[in-house]
């Protein structure tokens, strides 16, 4: 590990607050979910703490909001840089606070790096359009127009799994669109965010716009959801905090990616040898701790006993172990007790007509990744989201069967389909109740710059840089009268 990372792990850390580190009077200790360690003491905000942050963003807005938008690229391009020459640094803070396997946080930080710079690209091509007035009788001798204005100050809450790359997906559009922000970081990974706001610093930007607030959900994020300054909610996390903030934030405009259980059809036509490895990254990357990880599988019965037996002995060869090792695959969940729950859901199929193909105990700690056959759509490992490595594998006799079963979930974000019929892929695309559909490829892909979301208790909105500026944009309508 480098000097700086273990420098800044060991340190009492701060929040940070219109340019400045804050100390609080609570400290709460920060320990590895492998190791057990401490790795930090984290500052604890209260209330008027937050309401501070939320003060310095208000303050703010005006200067960010008239700041040109080829400035505001500038800062983003910079932070791209900066992020460019401490990757080792900013995947090593990943890995330590997460237990991500050292291989997954590499390819974080890169994410990371391009979701910054699509956003200072975001930020020169944000415009309205022309409205054709004289098309009604009332309109003869107006014209007008239509511009994107910032919303104002945005609150933005992230989760543990992707610390950096999600934090970018919320800071990065906002700053593009010249708003400010209070951050409030996932309490098990808030040194990503500490470590971009001090980046966002170094890059120039103003003091105030990037606030990062560590401690209590249910203190920091209750406050800055209901604070009447702040214009918009963004929040990635799980459906009952998600719809928790939806019922509070009155007006305020909110994004929510919430819950899936996201499922991979696969038609009795494809070469099964060619998707195991893309199966096995789709249910496994980050142990499982991906929104849209591939927890269910419908094999078409031709192929159905040929994937089990392949994608069992892939499993199995997976190295699980310490996530600094570069070849481990599987390492901690993020916590003792996210483990216990997991075990518990695979304990509840035991006297079902389900079979443990692969998995199902604890490794030093670690839960081996598991497989499933055979399980009913009512088993909390079907039906709910596992957030953790256990994939379902079951048996269908057609695409359509496939897709009833797809559909039948609480969540929609992301789904695939394995097939080379240009009839069942173009069924499935349009039958699948999902914000998202995946044509030979599993669930799990995503691009930054493509819209992403979900439907049903899967969330509201699109994020991806282009459509997030949107949803953290006004429109304002101009009209001239000329005749």
């Amino acid at each position: 590990m480098s000097k700086n990372v273990s420098e800044l792990q060991s340190a009492k850390q701060f929040l940070m607050i219109n340019g400045e580190k804050i100390e609080t009077a609570k400290y709460a200790p920060l320990f590895s979910p492998y190791s057990g360690e401490e790795i930090a003491q984290i500052a604890m905000a209260d209330k008027a703490l937050t309401a501070k942050a939320i003060e310095a963003a208000y303050n703010a807005r005006e200067v960010m909001a008239k700041m040109p938008a080829y400035r505001r690229a500038e800062i983003l391009e910079k932070v791209v840089a900066l992020l460019k020459e401490k990757a080792e640094e900013a995947a090593e803070i990943i890995t330590r606070e997460s237990a991500k396997p050292i291989m997954f946080s590499k390819a974080e930080v890169a994410r990371t790096i391009e979701t910054y710079k699509f956003a200072a690209e975001e930020a020169k091509r944000i415009h309205g359009e022309t409205i054709p007035f004289d098309a009604a009788a009332g309109g003869v001798g107006r014209f007008g127009y239509t511009v994107r204005e910032p919303i104002g100050v945005i609150g933005a809450i992230t989760p543990f799994n992707f610390p950096m790359n999600l934090v970018a997906h919320k800071v990065g559009p906002a700053i593009a669109a010249g708003n400010t922000m209070v951050l409030k970081p996932a309490s098990q990974t808030p040194l990503s965010a500490l470590f971009i706001a001090e980046l966002f610093e170094e890059a120039g930007l103003p003091a105030g716009v990037l606030n990062v607030v560590t401690g209590p959900g249910g203190t920091v994020g209750e406050a800055i959801v209901e604070d009447d300054r702040v214009n918009m909610i963004t929040f990635t996390g799980s459906p009952g905090v998600g719809i928790g903030i939806r019922n509070k934030a009155g007006l305020k405009k909110t994004t929510l990616e919430l819950g899936s259980n996201s499922a991979l059809i696969i038609d009795k036509d494809i070469k099964i040898d060619e998707i195991i490895d893309r199966c096995i990254m789709g249910a496994f990357s980050n142990q499982g701790q991906v929104c849209i990880s591939l927890q269910r599988v419908y094999a078409h019965e031709e192929v159905y006993e040929e994937f089990v037996t392949k994608f069992t002995a892939a499993t199995k060869q997976l190295k699980i172990g310490d996530p600094f090792d570069p070849e481990t695959y599987i390492s901690a969940l993020i916590s003792k007790g996210e483990a216990e729950r997991v075990l518990g859901w695979i304990e509840e199929t035991e006297g079902s007509t389900a079979n443990i193909a692969a998995g199902g105990k604890l490794k030093d700690g670690i839960l081996e990744p598991t497989i499933i056959t055979d399980a009913d759509h009512d088993l909390k490992v079907s039906c709910q989201e596992a957030f953790a490595p256990v994939v379902v594998v079951n048996k269908v006799r057609s695409v359509e069967e496939a897709v009833k079963e797809v559909n039948h979930s609480r969540f929609g974000l992301q789904a695939g389909i394995y097939t080379n019929s240009v009839k069942n892929a173009l069924f499935a695309s349009q039958e699948l109740h999902v914000g998202g559909v995946i044509i030979n490829d599993v669930p799990t892909y995503r691009v930054d710059q493509m819209p992403y979301g979900g439907v049903k208790e899967s969330g509201t909105g699109r994020e991806g840089i282009k459509y997030a500026v949107e949803e953290m944009t006004e429109m304002k309508l101009v009209v001239w009268n000329h005749s």
